[in-house]
């Protein structure tokens, strides 16, 4: 029997056009243009635009400062994504855990996440400043003023010191995650292994982890893209020194786009982000979900 034909619905199309165009507008068209504008050494601001072909990759790939700006941005992505989602993860089990005051606790825990990237990071500069900030204070008090360190002005430690900000901002918020598929563990499954002899610790590892496989791959892959976008905390806090010692990828793409008037080049270097991230997130995504169906 063949198939009607579908007739064109034009309610459902004037319903879904104000998100269409908005998409298209603000999504669709400044990629395309991203390709375009990165084969081209436009400077932002003179309207004759001249094509160059493939120069601006040339020199991101023969470049000493994109190799750096990569260093820097692998180097909080791997930190930010094992540590912010192990400090997650502990957070969650101890709200979980917890008898009274669940609430408070899960409050207190989530509350960096409330702040913007940029008071976060203004207020860590006041924290980290060698002079008056409370980290070095605190170091006073303890007996361990030899630890002081101008936290922010030390090319080896910076980049450090922004990573802790960066976890500290970011663990509330894949807590929530981790601590909504806990609270799916049946209680009855762990209930049986304990009358079976399973201690804590295998408990956790043998069912709580299988069970909780699937936040892992939400909670990584929103890791791995925070890790590899990061600019609010850098710009405020160090911006992108001492020398180019925290300079990351969108750092670098933002200072050649605005800060050197070569927007041909700082798009290129998006475009190249672009495909990092698009890479990355799904060979992430591979492993962690085939991880969930073996389990």
């Amino acid at each position: 029997m063949l198939q009607k034909k579908r007739k064109f619905d034009t309610t459902a199309f004037l319903f879904i056009a104000p998100a269409f165009i908005l998409f298209t507008v603000f999504l669709i068209v400044p990629t395309v243009s991203s390709f375009y504008y990165s084969f081209t050494s436009w400077d932002g601001i003179n309207p004759n635009i001249k094509f160059i072909g493939f120069d601006n990759y040339k020199e991101i790939f023969t470049s000493a400062r994109f190799g750096n700006a990569l260093k820097n941005t692998a180097l909080l992505t791997v930190v930010i994504s094992i540590c912010e989602n192990a400090l997650a993860l502990g957070l969650a089990l101890l709200v979980d855990n917890v008898i009274k005051g669940k609430n408070l606790f899960r409050a207190i825990f989530y509350l960096p996440v409330i702040l913007s990237g940029i008071v976060s990071g203004f207020i860590w500069k006041i924290m980290y400043s060698y002079n008056f900030g409370p980290v070095n204070k605190v170091l006073d008090m303890i007996g361990l003023g030899t630890l002081k360190q101008d936290w922010l002005g030390n090319a080896d430690i910076a980049i450090w010191a922004v990573a802790v900000v960066m976890i500290w901002k970011g663990a509330g918020y894949y807590m929530i995650i981790y601590l909504a598929a806990l609270q799916g563990v049946p209680q009855d499954v762990q209930e049986a292994a304990t009358i079976d002899g399973a201690s804590a610790l295998q408990r956790f590892r043998f069912i709580t982890l299988p069970l909780i496989s699937g936040s892992f791959t939400i909670c990584f892959t929103l890791s791995l893209i925070n890790g590899l976008k990061v600019f609010d905390q850098i710009a405020v806090m160090t911006d992108g020194g001492p020398g180019f010692a925290t300079e990351t990828i969108v750092y670098l793409l933002y200072k050649s786009g605005f800060g050197e008037g070569r927007q041909g080049y700082g798009t290129a270097v998006g475009v190249v982000l672009l495909f990092i991230i698009l890479i990355l997130n799904n060979i992430q995504s591979a492993i962690l979900r085939k991880r969930e169906v073996q389990l």
